[in-house]
């Protein structure tokens, strides 16, 4: 979750596309809406050239909400 002034912490999706794939935002956040409750769905998308990972492997979510938790 990042940051929101009238809910305190809303959600936003963090997205690395495979080579020669597109998305918009609208495209992902209208999926999302078409498989999720309203109140789940992401209120931004991010994309990233590659998740920051730690040694094991697993995603580093600390480091995604210093830097885009704005």
């Amino acid at each position: 979750g990042v940051a929101d002034e009238k809910w305190g912490e809303v959600g936003r999706i963090f997205v690395v596309l495979k080579p020669g794939e597109t998305a918009s935002e609208e495209d992902l956040l209208a999926h999302c809406r078409a498989h999720l409750a309203k109140y789940k769905v992401p209120k931004s998308v991010c994309f990233l050239d590659a998740l920051p990972l730690s040694a094991a492997g697993k995603i580093l979510k600390r480091e995604l909400k210093e830097k885009y938790g704005r």
